[in-house]
């Protein structure tokens, strides 16, 4: 304490000591104690039963599997980047796979008078594309995520390759096609 507030307490203490408490105070305060000799009841703790216990436990256990379940989907819906794997590869992906959707496109629209031509070059491209899909799941457990990635991209190449060849067909059959009308109608 300081100095100056000691002092002041000092001088001051009569004033200090003319209060004090009432007699009935104590007789309030010993009101509420128990009586001697009688012990104070201590709380009981609360017991919870092995039931209870067990089902709580089996609850957490079912929220964290969901929530566990919930998380993992949600990863696989996202999906790799393929960027942190090959940079180089990630722009290869895009391009290829880009290129792949104008092809089929464009196969589509050359194909239109000759359904069952469009049919029988879409099941092979199918084919290879469900290899793709295969080699993306993969890619996700891979422990050599790189080569999978390139396996990707030279499936991606096939497929370019593929529907080249294939539009290629189809502009030689249309071509001999209107050769053909142009040469029933000079005879």
């Amino acid at each position: 304490m300081s100095k100056r507030l000691e002092d002041f307490i000092k001088k001051n203490k009569e004033e200090f000591d003319d209060l004090e408490p009432s007699a009935d105070l104590w007789a309030r305060i010993e009101k509420h104690l128990p009586p001697e000799g009688k012990a104070i009841k201590k709380r009981e703790a609360k017991m919870f039963s092995l039931n209870f216990v067990l089902r709580v436990a089996a609850s957490v256990v079912i929220v964290m599997g969901i929530a566990f379940g919930l998380y993992v989907r949600s990863e696989k819906k996202q999906g790799i980047d393929y960027a942190a794997i090959n940079p180089e590869y990630a722009k290869q992906k895009v391009q290829y796979t880009s290129l792949i959707h104008t092809k089929q496109s464009e196969l589509k629209s050359l194909t239109r008078d000759d359904p069952e031509m469009y049919r029988e070059f879409s099941k092979e491209i199918a084919k290879m594309d469900s290899t793709y899909n295969r080699l993306n799941r993969d890619l996700a457990t891979s422990p050599n995520q790189e080569i999978v990635l390139r396996e990707m991209i030279r499936n991606l190449q096939i497929q370019t390759e593929v529907l080249n060849q294939q539009l290629n067909i189809i502009e030689h059959y249309n071509q001999m096609k209107k050769e053909e009308k142009n040469e029933t109608k000079n005879i």
